[in-house]
């Protein structure tokens, strides 16, 4: 299925808590100098237009990342700082936010010499425009990133960082995500992996969970954060899962988590624990 696009949803509230992660996961990595592959399983276009049709038919923006905007003279996380230097650099004025980059453009602003980054995006439009972003230091494969990321693995740098984040409009995906989860940590056993996912007034994501609970994956972190006002149907929270996160990124993503969550901020709040321990 292709009709998914994330042009509707950039920059909300589920954004916020997967880039914050992302970004917090690279900065603890890079406190080492070998090389890091990033994967992107499915990255979308790069870039946000938060003016156009799209994004403002849903407002999305507006509860997600304006609210953080508004909020940046008082983040008391220093891990915001690398997240408020790129939004700064992308958009002018201090007013409202007009573009927003999308979690390829999270990894290339942390890419060293010796890291590389791997997108996958099988949407005919969204891959053709990620690859007239991407430049030479991205690769773009028009693939499925579940399949196309266990092709890769292992990969050639020391170190492994994957984000895998499908849209979930199939419900097969909790399981195929859960899979190859499973596959890649075989592989990569000393990777570490986001996988972000949607909560449900279903639950159909509790699948995903009750999957890597029994299975072989050790050392996963849950972050969820929930809406104070959630609708009656559909999104009413977001998900991170990390697997093998850097010594103390659990209260550092708690943190930043923290920082903006209120009726101030995202008007959400969040959990943090162990789906499955070491």
């Amino acid at each position: 299925m292709l009709s998914y696009l994330h042009a509707f949803h950039a920059g909300n509230f589920a954004d916020i808590q997967k880039h914050a992660a992302l970004t917090l996961a690279l900065s603890m990595m890079h406190s080492k100098p070998s090389g890091i592959a990033c994967f992107d399983t499915h990255a979308g276009s790069a870039v946000y237009d938060l003016g156009s049709e799209r994004a403002r038919k849903t407002g999305e923006a507006d509860t997600g990342v304006q609210k953080l905007w508004q909020l940046r003279e008082h983040l008391l996380s220093s891990d915001w700082q690398p997240v408020l230097e790129l939004l700064a650099r992308l958009n002018a004025g201090d007013g409202h936010l007009t573009t927003y980059p999308g979690s390829p453009f999270w990894f290339r602003q942390f890419l060293r010499a010796d890291d590389a980054l791997t997108t996958f995006e099988l949407h005919p439009s969204e891959s053709e425009q990620l690859a007239g972003w991407a430049g030479q230091k991205v690769r773009v494969l028009r693939e499925d990133g579940l399949k196309g990321l266990l092709g890769q693995l292992p990969p050639k740098q020391p170190r492994l960082l994957v984000l895998i984040d499908p849209s979930y409009e199939i419900k097969a995906d909790y399981g195929s995500v859960a899979k190859t989860l499973q596959k890649a940590w075989q592989k990569c056993r000393h990777g570490v992996y986001l996988i972000w996912y949607p909560v449900l007034t279903s639950g159909l994501e509790e699948q995903l969970a009750d999957a890597l609970r029994s299975g072989p994956v050790r050392k996963i972190l849950r972050s969820e954060i929930h809406l104070n006002h959630p609708p009656e149907r559909g999104m009413t929270g977001s998900g991170m899962l990390v697997v093998n996160p850097p010594w103390g990124f659990d209260e550092r993503l708690g943190a930043m988590m923290d920082d903006v969550s209120g009726a101030d901020g995202l008007d959400v709040r969040h959990e943090l624990g162990w789906l499955v321990p070491e």
